[in-house]
């Protein structure tokens, strides 16, 4: 018999992974531009502010090798020393912002903190490495897309938004974990797209919301079922009281989300008012609470005008929380800026939205 030659087997794709070229950037193979800034430890400072600081001075006047960065987004501002120094910045922030009458809301000093600074890696390097794995983030993204487009329904703010997410990852990124960058990045979008909500919405409730649907869709998967509320207390480890409490929390947030369906105008929702000679001055003071009410909800529901991938297409989830809750909540902005976990800048940028809407609303009832 002829002999037979073995018949060449396709690659596998571990073969393709061993096989594949390091990706280069600015004429840097990516592993070689990493040491170039390895990541450093350093002491870090990150608080909140009743109102903006005057970054430029803050920055004239902070020690001998400290910096500070402010991230807009969040309206959280952070200080970087060197090791062992975090308590003095600490106090050294207080002293600062109490001179000129600035009160710190959530100032927590953090000690070994690892990141590097981007814009001590070689610049072309950077802008190749941005122009590759920003693409590549988005694509990563589609499967979260819904939730994004709920808090980044331009198109535009999203792609900027991806691009600050990679040089998150730059400057969070640790070469020495032999783990590549791209699936270091991957890893980290998830949970930064989760930050969307909590910092739109809140924190605690964000949270509260995340961890039930988790449960509730692990309960399911496992018995092909929804767990009623015992089994869902149960299988969260709560009592069913907490679950009732947090549910309420939930409750309340996807209610926010979805003003669109309480926006009844006064043009085209009749209200009867008692007339003011035979109510009593109770029942004539509820009336204007509810009038109020009903124009801060329609001034915070989405402009029907507008296109859904306009802010002003979406509802006013904070807005609304900023203007209720400081108007009949009894609490200030730099408290609900605690509870909310977001700074009182952020709060002020959707509230003005609302004031500039709420003022049409109330001219309308005036008349």
């Amino acid at each position: 018999m002829p002999d037979r030659t073995p018949s060449s087997t396709p690659p596998t794709a571990d073969d393709r992974a061993r096989n594949r070229q390091p990706l280069v950037f600015g004429g840097i193979p990516e592993a070689e531009g990493w040491a170039l800034a390895p990541i450093t430890p350093r002491d870090r400072v990150h608080f909140r502010v009743d109102h903006e600081l005057p970054l430029d001075e803050f920055r004239r006047e902070l020690p001998d090798g400290v910096t500070a960065s402010y991230d807009q987004g969040d309206g959280l501002y952070r200080v970087d020393g060197a090791c062992g120094t975090a308590a003095v910045l600490a106090d050294w922030v207080k002293a600062w912002c109490a001179g000129r009458g600035v009160t710190t809301v959530g100032l927590r000093a953090e000690t070994g903190v690892r990141r590097r600074a981007p814009r001590d890696l070689p610049g072309d390097f950077l802008a190749d490495l941005c122009r590759h794995y920003g693409p590549v983030s988005l694509k990563r993204l589609q499967r979260n897309m819904s939730t994004i487009r709920l808090h980044l329904p331009d198109p535009d703010d999203l792609g900027q938004q991806v691009f600050e997410w990679v040089l998150k990852a730059v400057a969070q990124y640790d070469e020495t974990k032999s783990v590549p960058f791209g699936a270091f990045l991957a890893t980290q979008l998830s949970k930064w797209v989760h930050d969307l909500g909590r910092n739109a919405h809140g924190r605690t409730a964000a949270d509260t919301e995340h961890k039930q649907q988790k449960a509730i869709a692990a309960f399911m998967a496992e018995h092909q079922r929804r767990p009623s509320e015992k089994e869902l207390a149960a299988y969260m480890g709560q009592s069913v009281a907490t679950l009732r409490r947090n549910s309420q929390t939930v409750a309340t947030l996807n209610g926010l989300r979805n003003l669109q369906s309480l926006d009844g105008t006064p043009e085209t929702t009749e209200i009867l008012l008692p007339d003011s000679s035979e109510a009593p001055d109770e029942i004539m003071g509820e009336a204007e609470q509810t009038l109020l009410s009903h124009a801060l909800t329609a001034a915070c529901a989405p402009d029907p005008n507008a296109r859904s991938d306009q802010r002003a297409g979406q509802p006013n989830v904070l807005g609304w929380a900023t203007w209720y809750l400081t108007t009949w909540g009894g609490q200030t902005k730099t408290q609900l800026s605690a509870d909310l976990n977001t700074s009182v800048r952020n709060m002020n940028v959707y509230a003005d939205r609302v004031e500039k809407a709420l003022k049409d609303r109330l001219a309308e009832l005036a008349d």
